[in-house]
C-alpha cells in the first residue's frame, strides 16, 4: 500500500496514453435558496465518482477473501472534477474516505454544498419554471487523460432526486436531463456532462399572500360603484382604499423577485391594479363634478346632453328611470293654481260689476286697497321663489340623471377592463402551468 500511496501524484494507469474514465452520478437533495437579483441558485448535492485504479487490485483468495476496503481520499489520486458553474467555496463536510474494490475500482461519496450561476426567468413568477445547468469536467486534464460519463441513467437520478426533493421547501424537481459533449479553449478539448435540473416553484404561499389580498380590495374598489355618489363622498372611500392598496404594495416588495433583466408578471399586475383603482377614483371626480358643479350653477342640461347621454346612452346600458321620478324635461313657468283661479275670479267680477262701488268709496277702504296691495305683492314675490326653487329642482333631477347615466356606463367600462385583465393574466398562468 505504501508503494502506491507514493505514487499519488501520479495518473493511476499502467500506460498513461490510456485515459482515466470517470463515472458521475448525483442526487438532488434540497433546493437552499434562489436569489433571482445575483441569478444564483444554491444547492445540495450527494455526489458519487467512480474510477479505476491500476494499481489497487489484489486476489481476495489470497487475502482473507476481503473485496473492499476504505482509504483515505488524500493518499490517493483523485480526478480534479468540478462544477463549472461553481460560484462559491464550498463549506459542506467532505468525506476523508473511499471505497476501493478488490477489481481496482473505486467509489467517492461527497456532499457537496454547490452555489452555482443559473439564468433565472422570473417574468412568470410565482408560476415560474428555472431549468438550471450544472456542468461537471475535469478542471486540469484533457479529453486525453480524463474521460467522463454518467454513472446512473438521466432517469434513474430525476427518480432518487425526486423522492429526496419531494417535501423540500417551495421548489419541486420537474426532470434532470442531460447529454455529454466536449468543450474546446484553442488546441485543448476537455470531456464534460452536461445535467438540466428542471425545478418549479410551489406558488400557494405566493396566491395566498399575494394574489388573495390584491383581489379582495380590488373587489372592494369594484363593490364602491353601488354607493351612491350623490348623497356618500365616493371619493374619500377611493381614496383611502388607494392608500390601503399602496402599504400592501410597500409590505410585499420583500416577496417580490427582482432583476435588473425584467420584472415579474405579478409586479405589472399589481401596477396596473393600482392603476385601476386611480381611473376609478378619477371616474368617481367626474361624476362628482357632473352632480354638484353643472347643478350648482343653475345650468339647463343642453340638448345634445339629452340627445347622447339620456337617449343613446341610456338605452345602450339598459338605465331604467324610476317610478316616482319621471324622465327628466324642461321646467316652463306656471302660476300657481289657486292664485290664478283667484285672480282670473277677481278680473271676472270686477268686469261684471264695473261701476258697483262707484260713488260709495269711503276713506276707510283707503288703507284696505293698500293692504291688498302689498298682500298682492307678498304672493307674486312668493310664487317667483316657489317657480326658482321648483325650476332648480328640476334642473337637479336633471343633471342627477346624467351623472347617473354616465356613472353606469363608466362602471360597466371599468368592469370590462378588469374582466379583460384578468381573463388574460389567467390564462397566461394557466398555460405556464400546463407546459410543465
Amino acid at each position: 500500500m505504501q508503494d502506491v500511496f507514493d505514487l499519488q501524484a501520479f495518473r493511476p494507469v499502467v500506460n498513461l496514453s490510456t485515459p482515466t474514465v470517470t463515472n458521475i452520478s448525483f442526487t438532488l437533495y434540497a433546493v437552499l435558496g434562489v436569489n433571482e437579483k445575483t441569478q444564483i441558485l444554491t444547492t445540495f448535492l450527494w455526489l458519487r465518482l467512480y474510477w479505476h485504479h491500476d494499481f489497487l487490485v489484489w486476489d481476495p483468495d489470497k487475502c482473507d477473501g476481503v473485496t473492499r476496503i476504505s482509504l483515505p481520499v488524500k493518499k490517493l489520486w483523485s480526478p480534479d472534477i468540478i462544477v463549472y458553474e461553481f460560484v462559491d467555496d464550498d463549506v459542506s463536510q467532505a468525506c476523508p474516505y473511499v471505497y476501493v474494490n478488490h477489481t481496482g475500482h473505486i467509489r467517492w461519496d461527497r456532499m457537496l454544498r454547490l452555489v452555482s450561476a443559473c439564468n433565472l426567468e422570473i417574468f412568470s413568477f410565482p408560476f415560474d419554471v428555472q431549468n438550471c445547468t450544472f456542468t461537471f469536467g475535469s478542471y486540469m486534464h484533457t479529453i486525453r487523460d480524463v474521460r467522463v460519463s454518467p454513472a446512473l441513467t438521466f432517469k434513474e437520478m430525476s427518480g432518487n432526486s425526486k423522492r429526496y426533493l419531494e417535501a423540500s421547501g417551495e421548489w419541486e424537481l420537474v426532470d434532470i436531463l442531460g447529454e455529454t459533449s466536449i468543450l474546446q479553449f484553442g488546441i485543448d478539448e476537455w470531456d464534460v456532462i452536461t445535467f438540466w435540473v428542471v425545478i418549479k416553484r410551489r406558488p400557494v404561499l405566493y396566491v395566498v399572500n399575494l394574489l388573495i389580498p390584491s383581489s379582495f380590495l380590488m373587489l372592494i374598489d369594484i363593490l364602491s360603484f353601488y354607493l351612491p355618489p350623490h348623497s356618500v363622498d365616493r371619493a374619500s372611500f377611493k381614496m383611502t382604499l388607494i392608500l390601503g392598496y399602496t402599504v400592501f404594495l410597500l409590505i410585499m416588495n420583500d416577496l417580490l423577485p427582482s432583476t435588473a433583466n425584467g420584472t415579474p408578471i405579478i409586479g405589472i399586475y399589481f401596477s396596473v391594479c393600482l392603476a385601476l383603482m386611480v381611473i376609478s377614483l378619477l371616474e368617481t371626480v367626474v361624476i362628482t363634478n357632473v352632480l354638484h358643479n353643472n347643478s350648482m350653477k343653475h345650468q339647463a342640461v343642453p340638448q345634445w346632453v339629452r340627445l347622447v347621454v339620456l337617449k343613446h346612452i341610456a338605452s345602450l346600458i339598459c338605465y331604467r328611470w324610476q317610478e316616482d321620478s319621471p324622465p327628466p324635461s324642461v321646467v316652463q313657468d306656471k302660476p300657481p293654481e289657486g292664485q290664478s283661479s283667484s285672480i282670473q275670479a277677481a278680473s271676472r267680477t270686477s268686469a261684471q260689476n264695473p261701476s258697483s262701488n262707484e260713488g260709495k268709496c269711503t276713506f276707510s277702504q283707503i288703507p284696505a286697497m293698500a293692504e291688498l296691495q302689498q298682500i298682492c305683492q307678498h304672493l307674486s314675490e312668493l310664487r317667483a321663489q316657489v317657480s326658482s326653487t321648483q325650476k332648480e329642482s328640476e334642473l337637479y333631477e336633471q343633471w342627477c340623471h346624467v351623472g347617473y347615466v354616465l356613472d353606469f356606463l363608466l362602471f360597466r367600462i371599468y368592469l370590462l377592463l378588469i374582466s379583460c385583465y384578468a381573463v388574460v393574466i389567467i390564462t397566461m398562468w394557466c398555460i405556464w402551468i400546463r407546459q410543465f
